[in-house]
C-alpha cells in the first residue's frame, strides 16, 4: 500500500493501490480535503475549495 504525508497534520495518509493523480480524499486524523498531486512521489495538497458559481 502507498502511503503520503497530510499537508495540514503531517499524518501518514495510505493510498488504495489504483490511486490517480487528481483523486480526491480525506485524511483520516484531520478530516481536511486532500488531493493526490503526484504518484511518484506520492504528494497530496489540500484540494481546491468549490466556488459557488450561482447560476453564472
Amino acid at each position: 500500500m502507498i502511503t503520503a504525508e497530510c499537508p495540514v497534520c503531517d499524518a501518514e495518509v495510505k493510498l488504495a493501490d489504483d490511486v490517480v493523480e487528481g483523486e480526491l480524499l480525506e485524511c483520516a486524523e484531520c478530516g481536511s480535503e486532500l488531493e493526490v498531486i503526484s504518484l511518484d512521489p506520492p504528494k497530496l495538497d489540500e484540494a481546491p475549495q468549490e466556488e459557488e458559481d450561482w447560476g453564472q
